[in-house]
């Protein structure tokens, strides 16, 4: 899924257009100039990171000095990111690896770089000789072109090959490549990130892949798990938390017909409030730090499940959460609170709720949200979820008569197609800062006519 970029797809399209013509040599002085002048980071001298045993306790060390991460996974919306008190980021594969290297570089960040190796769900064979072998040539070349960078903090070598697989020579190519860092690269660890924290994956680490030097672990509701039990299962070197968020869309209640309960902004906030303190805690266990899922915004079974950002940028409540914990401070310009969403009829937020074709519905906010402005849509109810954070197509909100009222309040026509769907409530307020909550609800087929609602009735009795 990586592929070339920066430089050296500069480099060989602009000798592809340089045939003889003006143009094409005009094009091609220009590339020449800008490899330089992207080249130039790169070649510069890096800051040595490394990690040690200090008194029994694994800590990182960078440029000399202790360094815990303090980092997101994402790589839009830097400058917020700084602002907020984030000191890295994390990739999951190499696109744009040269962009964001400076860019992070510039703003003081430094670079957890993914090199993301195939996945035996997704079609790579540990078995072909050829593929592995062109695998790992691909990934030494990436090593030896950003070894040097200044902002490249440690290698993530691989992200989730565990899930759904069988195969287990995939970590021996992971060690090859932990080998070469070790031996082309003194001067930055290696890493290799696991689906969840499981005791078989940690011995097979620890026997087939040794030049692993730190594990990261992607978990989200089973967080404190996994703390506490990382060294029970036999990892006695460095760890860090690479992926952590809310309770992810297989852990959470659902629906008669199947949709997850999405935790609102609000609840979120508690959640990475809770679990920052939890991984804090675990510093003096050699914890290195860790990264929170997701600085951005993608389409993953909703929307707004795992985005600490909307599709504009715009920080959601969840971000004061981690803004406090990297800075140490209290915020003081806060997102909207929003806690979750209500029907007309006086029911638990999480009951089923049922409506019918065409009917008009209301629902509406349990509190006022003063100062903010607070817009309604419905969705579609996703149907082609995927596994593993694979791609999923947006859903485009639908059209429906729609009726915002004072107090929170919205009135809509229930679509006329049977169905799954969504109602969203997002609320703006002046510092564009967010909050959002969300509630599946059922469309049941449209009531008979009275015309015929006496023949319906008399073939609907049992």
């Amino acid at each position: 899924m990586s592929s070339p970029t920066g430089a050296l797809i500069l480099s060989f399209n602009f000798y592809n257009l340089v045939r003889g013509k003006f143009l094409g040599q005009l094009y091609a002085l220009l590339g020449l100039i800008l490899v330089i002048t992207t080249s130039n980071i790169t070649q510069a001298q890096p800051v040595s990171v490394r990690v040690v045993r200090d008194s029994g306790v694994w800590r990182m060390e960078r440029d000399g000095k202790p360094y815990v991460i303090r980092g997101a996974g994402g790589q839009v919306e830097l400058p917020l990111m700084v602002q907020c008190g984030a000191n890295s980021l994390r990739t999951w594969g190499i696109e744009r690896a040269q962009q964001i290297l400076d860019s992070a570089h510039r703003m003081g960040l430094t670079v957890m770089l993914g090199l993301w190796m195939g996945h035996e769900r997704h079609g790579f064979d540990y078995d072909d000789p050829v593929a592995v072998r062109e695998q790992y040539l691909h990934f030494a070349s990436v090593i030896d072109r950003f070894k040097n960078h200044p902002a490249l903090l440690c290698w993530g070598i691989g992200n989730e090959v565990d899930l759904f697989y069988s195969n287990i020579k995939v970590w021996d190519a992971i060690q090859e490549l932990a080998a070469y860092v070790h031996a082309h690269d003194p001067h930055h660890p290696t890493s290799t990130v696991t689906a969840g924290l499981d005791s078989m994956e940690v011995h097979w680490i620890n026997t087939k892949a040794p030049d692993i030097d730190i594990l990261g672990v992607n978990t989200y509701g089973d967080l404190e798990q996994a703390l506490t039990r990382i060294r029970s299962y036999g990892w006695d070197k460095a760890y860090m938390i690479t992926e952590w968020g809310p309770n992810g869309h297989w852990e959470v209640a659902k629906t008669p017909w199947g949709a997850p309960l999405e935790p609102s902004s609000e609840a979120k906030f508690r959640s990475y409030q809770r679990r920052f303190g939890l991984i804090q805690d675990r510093i003096v266990d050699g914890c290195l730090g860790s990264y929170a899922f997701l600085w951005g915004q993608k389409q993953e079974t909703t929307e707004s499940w795992y985005g600490l950002l909307d599709a504009q940028g715009r920080p959601t409540r969840a971000v004061d959460a981690l803004t406090a914990g990297w800075t140490g401070k209290p915020v003081t310009r806060m997102a909207p609170v929003l806690e979750h969403l209500l029907t007309s009829t006086p029911e638990h937020p999480d009951s089923p709720w049922l409506v019918t074709a065409g009917d008009w519905v209301e629902v509406r906010l349990p509190q006022a949200l003063p100062a903010v402005e607070l817009t309604w849509k419905v969705l579609p109810e996703a149907t082609n979820t995927k596994a593993g954070g694979d791609f999923e197509q947006s859903l485009g909100a639908l059209r429906v008569p729609m009726r915002t009222r004072a107090e929170g309040r919205c009135l809509f026509k229930a679509p006329s197609e049977e169905g799954a769907y969504r109602m969203v409530a997002l609320a703006v307020n002046r510092d564009g800062q967010i909050a959002y909550a969300n509630r599946p609800f059922y469309v049941l087929p449209p009531r008979p006519s009275r015309r015929w609602a006496w023949r319906w009735n008399f073939f609907a009795r049992p």
